[in-house]
């Protein structure tokens, strides 16, 4: 499809939009300066990435806490439950991608903009906050009860959208997480936009790595690009 066919654009917000990466690194760095330490941050995202996807896991960002103790030890941190509510507590203020505000504020003159966010509505308010409220309606952990890559979580979507004439057909999904998006998007049947964040580095960095590799639709390596592509679709 072209781009001046859909309706509506969703969006993973956790990495795609906001640089969760930069925040995460930037808590733990600042709890090992003030013991002089300091911590490499790609192996950071590496242990973080371990620790995450476990069964026991809560939801994000309140996993934080037990995420810090899991893997303090490993970087030479402090075990301290307290540091790890302060690593979570940090959420608030991790900051959206430099294109990221521009980027939407165009793309909602054109789409009505959904969030589908893994975060839990309390930490998505900061991050809407901080990306100037562009969006339609949002879905978090706390409204579909899953995240994904679950299908339920899409299909809540899907019917949220069909209440408003639409279909998945008018939807343009847009992520960076080939794992918690985008290959199953396709499987789904959706139209979907790869935002490579990590074109510049190796690995998936904090993301867990998908099963195989899934060719997007369209393929970005900012929303500044996304945003000029659509801006150049309607001219």
């Amino acid at each position: 499809m072209k781009l001046t066919q859909f309706k509506v654009m969703t969006f993973d917000v956790v990495g795609t939009l906001i640089d969760f990466e930069a925040g995460l690194v930037a808590g733990l760095q600042d709890i090992a300066a003030e013991d002089g330490t300091d911590i490499d941050g790609e192996a950071a995202l590496a242990l973080y990435r371990a620790a995450r996807y476990t069964p026991d896991a809560l939801r994000f960002p309140d996993d934080l806490a037990r995420v810090y103790l899991q893997i303090a030890p490993e970087l030479g941190l402090r075990s301290d439950p307290a540091l790890g509510l302060r690593l979570r507590e940090t959420v608030a203020g991790w900051k959206p991608f430099a294109d990221s505000v521009a980027a939407m504020a165009q793309l909602r003159q054109h789409y009505r903009l959904i969030a589908m966010t893994n975060a839990q509505r309390w930490a998505f308010a900061h991050f809407d906050a901080a990306l100037g409220q562009p969006f339609h309606a949002a879905f978090t952990t706390d409204d579909t009860g899953t995240e994904k890559p679950d299908p339920a979580f899409f299909h809540q979507v899907f019917a949220f959208v069909e209440t408003e004439g639409a279909s998945r057909d008018d939807i343009l999904h847009v992520a960076q997480s080939q794992y918690h998006d985008i290959g199953i998007s396709r499987a789904l049947g959706m139209t979907n936009c790869w935002i490579e964040r990590r074109h510049a580095a190796p690995g998936y960095g904090g993301t867990i790595a998908p099963a195989e590799f899934t060719p997007p639709d369209y393929h970005f390596t900012s929303m500044a690009a996304l945003a000029g592509a659509v801006a150049v679709a309607f001219a």
